[in-house]
């Protein structure tokens, strides 16, 4: 049973169709990246998965839950970090990660430090959340998407502006979580990202699935070496109107 089962996704705002009749399917283990320009219909296909955000037309699974039948169970598999990352701004980061897991029925308070310590986080635990940094808020939006027993991780541009220490521990947190079994489908700019942490690639454009590379298929083109996932993009982009 996929992770995550999108069929004919379609998204209206008003007259324009951000998602244009989208289907596929995400595996428990797949680190996935989702490329793209800006209104390419990314974040709206996330949030859609993710149960924020009403389909026009078309289903959605998750772990097997339909998302329309099933909203609060669909809902308690999945982690989602928006852009930018929607925290409780008068809740400390330790009290906001608690409230989070609350919510997906993990109350333990060690395991949610532990996962703070591993993003770089645990000496601002006590901290108001109004008061970090665009960094930091990034990183406790992650813990917040990853913390319980979730079995769909959805990023929105979450890896994007962490300095290296933190973007490296990012990674590793993404990459431990998605060996425990979770499906992650994140959307990034960051080409080298996506080449170094997901196992396969998936390129929108004007709310249509362009591209779904995989596989020996990605293995192949990242041995072309630098410059080849951008010239994938490139391919299957179209310019923007001057």
């Amino acid at each position: 049973m996929p992770a995550i089962e999108v069929e004919s996704l379609t998204v209206h705002y008003g007259k324009r169709v951000a998602v244009d009749d989208i289907s596929l399917s995400i595996e428990r283990g797949e680190i996935v990246a989702l490329l793209g320009p800006n209104g390419a219909g990314k974040s709206t296909m996330l949030s859609a998965i993710a149960g924020a955000l009403p389909p026009s037309s078309g289903s959605i699974a998750i772990a097997g839950l339909d998302l329309s039948g099933d909203p609060l169970g669909a809902r308690r598999k999945t982690g989602f970090c928006d852009q930018p990352p929607t925290l409780y701004e008068f809740f400390t980061v330790a009290e906001h990660l608690a409230f989070v897991g609350e919510t997906r029925g993990d109350t333990q308070a060690a395991g949610q430090r532990a996962l703070l310590a591993d993003l770089g986080l645990g000496d601002i635990a006590d901290r108001l959340c109004r008061e970090l940094s665009f960094g930091m808020r990034q990183r406790v939006g992650l813990a917040a998407a990853l913390i319980g027993d979730v079995e769909v991780v959805l990023l929105d541009e979450t890896l994007n502006g962490l300095d290296p220490r933190a973007a490296k521990a990012a990674r590793e947190v993404v990459t431990r979580v998605a060996g425990a079994g979770a499906a992650v489908l994140m959307s990034t700019h960051l080409l080298g990202v996506a080449e170094r942490l997901c196992s396969r690639i998936l390129i929108m454009d004007r709310g249509k699935l362009e591209a779904d590379v995989s596989g020996a298929a990605l293995e192949q083109l990242i041995e072309q070496g630098a410059g080849a996932v951008e010239e994938l993009y490139l391919r299957h982009v179209a310019e923007a109107p001057a």
